[in-house]
């Protein structure tokens, strides 16, 4: 939808300077809204090109960390390992399991190799943590009447900070429902004191009634679809024009057109980033996505995906270089050696 009721109505305004922040943000939120549109047509391509160009790549990174996990634990049984050696290698293990244990890249039946190793090291942490604890009960009780000024003052702060937090998080989810309420509940009232201004059959000058007729089949249309974006825009322009007046909104207008236009561009920008974030794969790419706050346009998203398929690449060939050396014992203890398992 798009108008210029300026012109229609009074086309030499001067705005006061509320008005101009108003319509300031008016800017802000159809420039947020051209660039949803933006994305919303281009997500298709975006994820058809990550998963042409991400996921060969990905697949076959995942698939080398599980031979990698396969050939550590044949080489517990095969190599004569020292006890921190047979600990760093099981420490890998583990690491490698709970990253693969998730993977969508494996077949099943890898995936349920992957299950049992999880679980195997799973129980041998908790046989570990819970040894941990009973030394860690006697330990408590042989000091049962020293209490740790410390700890005590180091619970309290984080208690503080804790309640901090969720009152800032109660003001702010109380702050959005009150401006999604007067959203909801201005659509209706918007559209009659519009109409009411707009009215074709008030308007005697022929070329305008057919101006504002347009304008109401719009506005009608605006209400229909619960648009209120554009009606409060083109109530705005209504009040700033209406009866070749200059005398401008009153502060509580000017209240009610800020608070609703801010409840709509941070609806908008919330959908922007939702959408831009469920394109990203890696890491990296959310790191970039944060970094740009809201900023980020199709073109750098595709020289982002690009960048992350040649990392992973990149990562690939190291895995696999790493997997041929554990292929052996000689290889293996170089790697212990150097802390590159």
């Amino acid at each position: 939808m798009s108008f210029d009721l300026k012109t229609t109505i009074q086309p030499n305004i001067e705005l006061s300077t509320p008005e101009k922040k108003l319509n300031r943000l008016i800017d802000e939120i159809e420039r947020q809204k051209l660039l949803l549109a933006a994305w919303q047509r281009a997500q298709h391509d975006i994820r058809a090109y990550s998963q042409k160009a991400l996921m060969p790549a990905y697949r076959d990174l995942y698939k080398t960390l599980y031979e990698q996990m396969q050939s550590l634990w044949n080489s517990l049984s095969s190599f004569g390992l020292s006890k921190s050696d047979t600990a760093q290698v099981e420490n890998k293990i583990q690491a490698l399991a709970r990253l693969l244990k998730d993977s969508k890249m494996l077949a099943q039946t890898q995936l349920d190799e992957v299950a049992k190793m999880h679980a195997y090291y799973a129980q041998v942490e908790e046989y570990a943590q819970s040894k941990k604890n009973k030394k860690k009960a006697v330990a408590v009780e042989d000091n049962a009447f020293q209490p740790n000024e410390d700890l005590i003052e180091d619970w309290n702060s984080d208690q503080y900070q804790q309640a901090r937090e969720q009152a800032k998080l109660k003001r702010q989810q109380e702050k959005q429902a009150k401006a999604s309420m007067l959203v909801n509940q201005s659509l209706k009232t918007v559209y009659l004191k519009i109409a009411s201004i707009i009215h074709p059959d008030r308007e005697p000058n022929e070329s305008k009634k057919e101006e504002k007729t347009e304008l109401l089949q719009r506005a009608n249309e605006a209400y229909e679809q619960e648009d209120l974006f554009f009606l409060l825009k083109l109530q705005l322009e209504v009040e700033q024009s209406k009866n070749g007046s200059n005398k401008g909104l009153s502060a509580e207008q000017v209240k009610f057109y800020q608070q609703a236009l801010e409840a709509q561009s941070k609806a908008l920008k919330q959908q922007i980033q939702e959408l831009i974030n469920s394109l990203v794969w890696s890491n990296k790419a959310k790191i970039a996505v944060q970094k740009s706050k809201g900023q980020l346009n199709i073109t750098d998203l595709y020289k982002q995906i690009d960048a992350d398929v040649s990392a992973v690449k990149q990562q690939l060939k190291s895995e696999k270089q790493r997997l041929m050396y554990m292929g052996k014992e000689s290889g293996l203890e170089m790697l212990l050696e150097h802390g590159v398992l």
